[in-house]
């Protein structure tokens, strides 16, 4: 099942069980499709002959510009996954532009891996938080630039406290 939305607003269920059982808002849709190259197709449907172009395609944010009729049209698809995350209130978690790093849990900071300016990736070792006699690296939680340092040195910090400013 997907549900598909323009940007006008208008939104339709797609249930494409088989590629000879598809429904639009539960109801069978019967149409013809001749794919003519270099992403053009012609679409036959209720009589009704389109001219389709896939003019863009991006498969990470399942968006997709068609062009019919020379008519440019842009659609967002949403899958099952995408409809629970958004019931459960995390939709586009991963879109969310990372700003800050805050501390865990309260302890030492023993060292610190970046400066400000430096260009970091997800996963990249950034300080040392001592806490409880353990070594916590924290990581950087997305791709990103450091903006500034909020801590130095030995400062003891506090659970919550921004350790890190992106840019």
């Amino acid at each position: 099942m997907l549900k598909i939305s323009t940007s006008p607003g208008q939104i339709w269920d797609v249930d494409y069980r088989s590629a000879d059982h598809i429904q639009l808002n539960g109801q069978p849709f019967d149409w013809d499709v001749v794919a003519l190259g270099n992403d053009r197709f012609q679409v036959l449907y209720q009589g009704r002959s389109y001219n389709a172009e896939l003019v863009e395609a991006d498969y990470t944010s399942k968006s997709i510009i068609l062009k019919i009729n020379g008519q440019r049209i842009a659609l967002e698809a949403k899958d099952r996954l995408d409809l629970l995350l958004e019931s459960m209130g995390i939709s586009d978690a991963s879109a969310a532009k990372v700003n800050e790093l805050k501390a865990p849990m309260p302890g030492l900071i023993v060292d610190i891996r970046v400066q400000p300016g430096q260009a970091v990736q997800k996963g990249d070792a950034l300080l040392v938080l001592e806490a409880m006699k353990m070594e916590n690296i924290l990581k950087a939680p997305a791709d990103g630039t450091v903006g500034s340092i909020r801590v130095g040195l030995r400062d003891s910090v506090q659970k919550g406290q921004v350790l890190v400013q992106f840019a």
